[in-house]
């Protein structure tokens, strides 16, 4: 795996996929969600689309309807990243028991 950020769609699980099956209609959309499921990268991707705003496609596992619903919800995150990055870590913490 890559180790800079900046460079996380080497790493992508979609890198080979067909690009007409990630930017799909609603139908197709659960397909090219699933290629997301279990990606290294998934966090940084999905990062990405929400910190520019992506409108089309999917990316990190939601369609652009659900990134809308999610920057509608908290509209004033300054740095997605941060906050999934934040997130993951929390959940990779090992659990008290």
């Amino acid at each position: 795996m890559t180790s800079s950020k900046d460079h996380w769609h080497e790493d992508a699980a979609c890198r080979s996929a067909d690009p007409d099956e990630l930017f799909a209609d609603s139908t197709g959309q659960n397909r090219a969600k699933a290629v997301c499921t279990g990606c290294l990268v998934r966090t940084e991707c999905l990062a990405e689309a929400l910190d520019n705003r992506v409108e089309w496609g999917v990316w990190g596992g939601m369609t652009e309807r659900e990134r809308r619903a999610l920057l509608r919800r908290r509209p004033n995150v300054a740095s997605w990243r941060q906050v999934l990055e934040s997130v993951r870590g929390e959940q990779e913490q090992p659990r008290a028991s």
